[in-house]
């Protein structure tokens, strides 16, 4: 029988930092980037490559991070994850040039995708002994995401500001240390053996970085050798004895039109964050500080939203009518924003529609995530989960490949702005169209 872990609770926080800063990684870095196109020479269309080299990374192995973490010992891959993401911060803080930033962000999402898999079996051995402490937990490391997601906004503004651009990497350096000081906290946890699908990883990672690639330079052998690479990960999986994913998941009720809906939530969320900052900086003339503040809100409101109000929702009502209406919500918001001009205002222009576009992202994040796990056989939650964040990073990526094509198409800066807010409201209304009509049922009903 399991006995308590008497440090269980400074373990969680050694976890729900962890936590924390992966999430912050993606929203820390949004601020700086008018900075970085300066400094480092990004085109227009490359510097979305500072995002999408990390979620590219990020959600293309985390599958295979999580098939480490059970293989090795998940401590020893959490460790070995905090070794990599500090590697990456220090390379993308020391970059002169635009591929050696893009690189290091690459190598921060590897780490990144080693820790939060590992984070998640080293939390369920620590409190899956007793319900009432695992949902304590779940819910305090839960709330880390949102939390480091707004710090991550403010952070990145006054780092920027008062600092210059390679610190919102130097900041991961002493809190990676510190990190790696406190594993001992952590409980051992022996592999097993068994087999790592490397070709699977190597394939799946490949086809998605040449697919967002092939959309941002328009480069059909890109897209050829893309496609082909994700149809050979799809072969493998079929016929290797211990996959990545086996496809027979997909089998389980819910999980495809689930992983749809967040698929589609991040291509419209994740494009409209982006450009939200550009905005600000290229038409409005914010500093880096005052972006960071104008993006407060938002951010606050999503975390409150996520943590105090969905979560009631979605026992009352279930998951389906929170999915439809959140990227409902969501695609009015980003709509909104479309009118943003030359001469718009912050108070009347941006303010209003992001804060719309927060509720709609809260309404329906956690129902899609839980619908597409709710389903799914204990032993195969873990690879349940791996698969929805993997998919809502793919489409992150994907979306914001799309709408940096068509932002670049246009003449006018701000023009180039309204149409990505278009695009990306027309995604989150097909978003919510095809979760009205494929799923069949909400995945989680009242108790």
């Amino acid at each position: 029988m399991a006995t308590e872990n008497p440090r269980r609770w400074w373990a969680l926080l050694v976890l729900a930092t962890a936590q924390f800063m992966v999430i912050m990684d993606t929203s820390i870095i949004g601020v700086a980037l008018p900075e970085m196109q300066s400094d480092l020479g990004f085109t227009p269309g490359g510097l979305q490559w500072v995002f999408n080299a990390y979620v590219i990374a990020f959600g293309g192995l985390l599958l295979l991070g999580g098939r480490l973490s059970d293989l090795l010992g998940a401590r020893k891959v959490f460790t070995a994850g905090w070794i990599i993401l500090i590697a990456g911060s220090v390379l993308a803080a020391v970059a002169t040039t635009a591929w050696v930033e893009v690189l290091g962000r690459a190598v921060q999402g590897v780490g990144g995708a080693l820790i939060a898999p590992a984070a998640m079996t080293l939390l369920m051995m620590l409190f899956g002994h007793n319900p009432k402490e695992l949902g304590r937990a779940m819910a305090l490391y839960g709330a880390a995401a949102p939390a480091g997601g707004t710090a991550g906004v403010f952070l990145g503004g006054v780092i920027t500001e008062y600092l210059s651009w390679p610190w919102v990497f130097i900041v991961y350096i002493p809190i990676g240390v510190a990190t790696l000081l406190a594993t001992g906290l952590l409980p051992a946890v022996r592999g097993k053996r068994g087999s790592v699908d490397v070709v699977g990883a190597i394939s799946v990672t490949g086809g998605l970085a040449l697919a967002v690639y092939a959309i941002v330079a328009e480069n059909w052998i890109a897209a050829v050798t893309g496609a082909a690479l994700l149809v050979v990960f799809l072969i493998v999986q079929r016929v290797v004895r211990e996959p990545l994913m086996p496809l027979s998941i997909w089998r389980t009720p819910g999980l495809a039109t689930a992983n749809l809906a967040m698929a589609l939530l991040g291509a419209a969320w994740i494009p409209m964050w982006y450009f939200l900052n550009l905005y600000l900086q290229q038409i409005l003339g914010y500093g880096a500080f005052a972006s960071g503040a104008a993006l407060l809100p938002m951010t606050v409101a999503v975390m409150i939203f996520m943590i105090g109000i969905t979560a009631r929702l979605l026992g009352r009502f279930g998951a389906k009518p929170l999915i439809v209406l959140g990227l409902a919500v969501l695609a009015a918001g980003v709509a909104g924003l479309s009118f943003a001009d030359v001469g718009g205002s912050f108070a009347a222009d941006v303010l209003p529609a992001s804060l719309v576009a927060a509720v709609g992202m809260s309404l329906a994040y956690i129902p899609a995530m839980i619908s597409a796990m709710s389903g799914a056989k204990p032993e195969e939650a873990g690879l349940a989960s791996g698969i929805v964040n993997t998919t809502y990073q793919v489409g992150s990526a994907l979306g914001l490949a799309v709408m940096t094509s068509v932002a670049t198409s246009q003449a006018q800066l701000v023009d180039g702005f309204q149409g990505a807010f278009v695009g990306a409201a027309i995604v989150a209304v097909l978003g919510a169209v095809l979760s009205l009509t494929t799923m069949r049922k909400p995945a989680l009903q009242k108790a």
